[in-house]
C-alpha cells in the first residue's frame, strides 16, 4: 500500500463554499462517514479470519486505517456543510445498532478466498460511488475528498485482488463459487449497514429505526449520482473479481441490465419515499 498517503492538511479545506452544498448530498455523506469511520471493526475480523498470514494483516491493518481516514474526513465537511451535524454521537449511535461479525474465527464467505472476492466487490462499490460523487459534487472541497477517496479505493480493490489471486489455489474455489459470493455480497448493500448509517446520522432523536424506510431514503439519494460509466467500470471490475472476462459481451449486457435495473429502482424509492 501507499507508503505516502494523503493527510487531512492535504485537503482544500479554506476552499469551502456553503452556496454550493447540496442538503441532499449532504445526507448520504453523513451515512457514508459512518461506515468509513467504522473500518477498525472490519480489520479486526479480517486478522481473525487471517491469523496465520503476517503479510495479509498488515496490509488490512493499514487499509483499515485509511478508511477511518475517509470517515474523519467526510464527517469534518458534513458538519461544515451542516453545524447541527454531531460526528461523534451519530456514529456512537450508529455501532450501538449496528456491528459486523468482529468475534467470528472463520470467514462468513465460506473460505479465505471467498472472503476476498467479498471485499473486492466492496471496493467496486465504493470506487463507483465516491467516483460519482466527485462528478457531481458542486461544493469545492467536497469534490476534492471524493476524488482523494475513490482513488483510494481503487488501490484497496487492487490490494483485495492481488490477495485473492495468493488464495485461489488455495482454497480451490471456483468461478461458480466466485460469482456465489459476488452476487451475495451485492445484494448485502441492502442490508442494515447502510440503512442504519443512515438513520444514525439524520435522524431525530427518538425516532424509530425502519430498516425499508431508510434504505430507501439512503437508495433515492445515492442513486441518482451514479452513470452509466460507473455502472460500465463496476461491472468490468466485479466480473474479474469472480473469474469472468470483464471485457466480453457478457459483461456489456450486464451494464446495462444493471443500469436499467438501477433507473428503475431510484425512481420506485423515490415515489415510496414521497
Amino acid at each position: 500500500m501507499n507508503g505516502n498517503h494523503w493527510t487531512h492538511d492535504d485537503i482544500p479545506w479554506h476552499e469551502f463554499d456553503p452556496s454550493k452544498v447540496d442538503p441532499e448530498l449532504v445526507k448520504i455523506v453523513k451515512a457514508a462517514a459512518m461506515v468509513e469511520y467504522n473500518g477498525g471493526d472490519y480489520a479486526t475480523y479480517l486478522c481473525n479470519v487471517f491469523p496465520d498470514d503476517a503479510e495479509f494483516r498488515a496490509a488490512a491493518t493499514q487499509w483499515a486505517g485509511e478508511e477511518v481516514q475517509h470517515g474523519q474526513v467526510l464527517g469534518r465537511w458534513a458538519a461544515m456543510a451542516d453545524p447541527t451535524f454531531d460526528f461523534e454521537a451519530s456514529f456512537a449511535r450508529f455501532t450501538a445498532g449496528f456491528r459486523p461479525p468482529i468475534d467470528a474465527q472463520d470467514s462468513i464467505r465460506g473460505s479465505r478466498a471467498g472472503e476476498l472476492v467479498a471485499r473486492c466487490i466492496v471496493e467496486v462499490g465504493t470506487s463507483s460511488y465516491y467516483s460519482a460523487l466527485s462528478e457531481a459534487a458542486e461544493e469545492p472541497v467536497l469534490r476534492a475528498i471524493c476524488k482523494r477517496v475513490a482513488a483510494d479505493e481503487f488501490r484497496h480493490y487492487n490490494l483485495f485482488y492481488r490477495h485473492l489471486k495468493r488464495y485461489l489455489d488455495k482454497d480451490r474455489i471456483g468461478k461458480g463459487r466466485r460469482i456465489l459470493v459476488a452476487l451475495g455480497r451485492i445484494t448485502e448493500t441492502e442490508d442494515d449497514e447502510l440503512a442504519y448509517a443512515y438513520y444514525a446520522a439524520n435522524s431525530a432523536d427518538g425516532q424509530a429505526y425502519d430498516r425499508k424506510v431508510c434504505s430507501r431514503a439512503y437508495a433515492s439519494r445515492a442513486f441518482k449520482y451514479i452513470r452509466s460509466k460507473h455502472v460500465e467500470r463496476g461491472i468490468a471490475m466485479t466480473f474479474k473479481a469472480a473469474g469472468l472476462s470483464p471485457r466480453g459481451k457478457l459483461a456489456r449486457l450486464t451494464s446495462r441490465g444493471a443500469y436499467w435495473l438501477l433507473r428503475r429502482r431510484r425512481r420506485r424509492f423515490t415515489a415510496m419515499a414521497a
